[in-house]
């Protein structure tokens, strides 16, 4: 049996718990053969993970994770094959950070009007990169006690519709995948079982989404089902795009999903690797 693959992996350089290199130790642990990075906003584990992934004879593929919308649908987008070096993506990250940055200051400061005692500073002693989000502030409320872990952070306080939660900077999906095929990135649609609506939207979304360039679907995501799965491969496959996967590991800490295999039943199938590349030629 070969390796697993795991094409969504975070570390701490923006919401992971694991520096780049810890987190390719593990991946070699848990048997994968195959992993991509793909942290929020940024690019600069990649270098770390990479020379960690060549020690452990670990396919390494490059990648980013970025916030978009589409006609006024949030969604989350995997770009692979993109480096840490000049490019037309590139140049829009330090704009998305600093979209962040704002929010971060602007959400603490609702939190301490509702008498949440916790500074900026607090919330970025929890960060190790250049990308702070809402997962740092709320370690920084689990540090303080005002809540137990992470998601009864998000719940109710920070998650979309929260009592503290604001949008920010986004990208359009058009134009990511835009920016991304510019620079010879593979642009694919993440967890789309957290798109707003359900299955029955998908397939206008993703007609839609293809027609402007879009790479491909993360159909093998941690959070979905045996049925989703399944339903998301055939989708893309009919789109001629390619189906990809993985556990979106964070951390032990912060979510239940483990590396290569997500809650236990994920096997990101090797075609999916194979369907990415064939979407970079």
């Amino acid at each position: 049996m070969s390796g697993l693959t795991d094409l969504h992996l975070h570390s701490n350089r923006s919401d992971g718990a694991e520096s780049p290199t810890r987190l390719v130790e593990m991946a070699a642990e848990a048997g994968v053969t195959t992993m991509a990075l793909v942290d929020h906003d940024v690019l600069d584990g990649l270098d770390e993970a990479r020379g960690a992934a060549e020690s452990h004879e670990i396919h390494f593929i490059p990648g980013i994770e970025l916030s978009v919308e589409h006609n006024g649908t949030k969604m989350h987008m995997l770009v692979y094959f993109v480096e840490d070096e000049p490019g037309p993506l590139q140049a829009k990250l330090a704009w998305l950070r600093e979209g962040r940055n704002e929010r971060n200051s602007q959400i603490v400061k609702n939190l301490n009007d509702l008498g949440f005692e916790i500074t900026i500073d607090d919330v970025l002693r929890w960060a190790a990169g250049k990308s702070v989000g809402r997962p740092h502030i709320a370690d920084a409320l689990v540090e303080i006690g005002a809540v137990k872990s992470r998601d009864e952070a998000f719940d109710g306080l920070l998650q979309d519709g929260g009592l503290v939660y604001l949008d920010r900077n986004r990208l359009s999906a058009s134009e990511a995948i835009a920016l991304s095929r510019a620079g010879g990135g593979v642009p694919v649609v993440a967890h789309p079982k957290t798109i707003s609506g359900g299955a029955a939207d998908y397939a206008a979304l993703f007609d839609e989404l293809v027609d402007a360039g879009l790479g491909g679907i993360e159909a093998h995501h941690a959070s979905h089902s045996p049925e989703l799965r399944e339903h998301l491969t055939t989708m893309a496959h009919r789109l001629g795009i390619a189906a990809t996967g993985g556990s979106d590991f964070h951390g032990n800490k912060n979510r239940d999903f483990r590396i290569g295999v997500g809650t236990g039943d994920l096997r990101v199938p090797d075609t999916a690797v194979s369907e990415l590349l064939a979407q970079r030629e």
